[in-house]
């Protein structure tokens, strides 16, 4: 059974590497692939959160509790609606910004000098999407600092079949959906870095159809070894 594992292993594996596609051949890769998908240190580190979709907030108008609001959300539009102004946009404002737009909007027509203050009581977490040759694919929650190896981590690692210097991430980077290619080999042995990953990210696992073939050899062995057992039974 060994002998035929390695006969046909060495018969159709050379076949396999020659002719297998790669994921997105044209995607930068190596120091490139860093460069290609990097984002400036304000869109990596916001100075201030950013309000999204999902996200709750309080709101406090002083000396106006009528008008104050308690676990407000913001609605799938981007916007929070409070009492007397109604709509008003949140999303992609800091909280100290949406303040500073609620005083002015109260301000106008309702009160003399209002003074706001907002906090987020609730924020929506970021996510990652991991799909390809991994065990468990799926959008996962995304931790501040998270890095290539941890959004793998959450998806259960490659499975036995991954070409592991196939791990693409997809990016929007400056309104522009950019991809990279990295070697997950030289990551885990350090001799490139972990690359962080980001809010809206896509990890996709290419497929190595060397390792598929060899899978199905492992599987099909009971079968060989069937037709030894025979052939020897004819003895």
């Amino acid at each position: 059974m060994r002998v035929m594992r390695r006969i046909l292993t060495i018969v159709a594996l050379p076949a396999l590497c020659a002719c297998q596609p790669v994921l997105h051949p044209k995607l930068p890769a190596g120091q490139a692939g860093y460069d290609a998908i990097a984002l400036s240190p304000e869109e990596a580190n916001p100075p201030a959160y950013l309000l999204q979709a999902g996200d709750r907030v309080n709101i406090q108008v002083y000396e106006e509790p009528e008008l104050s609001a308690t676990g407000a959300q913001v609605d799938a539009s981007g916007d929070l609606h409070l009492p007397l102004i109604g709509r008003v946009e949140a999303a992609g404002r800091s909280q100290s910004e949406l303040a500073l737009d609620i005083e002015r909007a109260y301000g106008r027509n309702f009160l003399r000098k209002p003074q706001v203050n907002v906090a987020v009581v609730e924020a929506m977490p970021g996510s990652v999407a991991v799909e390809g040759e991994v065990k468990l694919p799926g959008v996962y929650e995304l931790k501040q600092g998270s890095t290539l190896l941890a959004a793998l981590a959450r998806a259960q690692s490659p499975t036995r079949t991954a070409k592991l210097d196939q791990i693409l991430i997809f990016r929007t980077v400056n309104g522009q959906r950019m991809g990279a290619r990295f070697n997950l080999t030289d990551i885990r042995s350090g001799l490139v870095p972990d690359p962080q990953v980001h809010d809206g990210d896509v990890v996709v696992v290419g497929f190595s159809a060397a390792k598929g073939l060899y899978e199905d050899l492992l599987r099909a062995a009971p079968i060989f070894n069937l037709f030894v057992l025979l052939d020897r039974n004819n003895r």
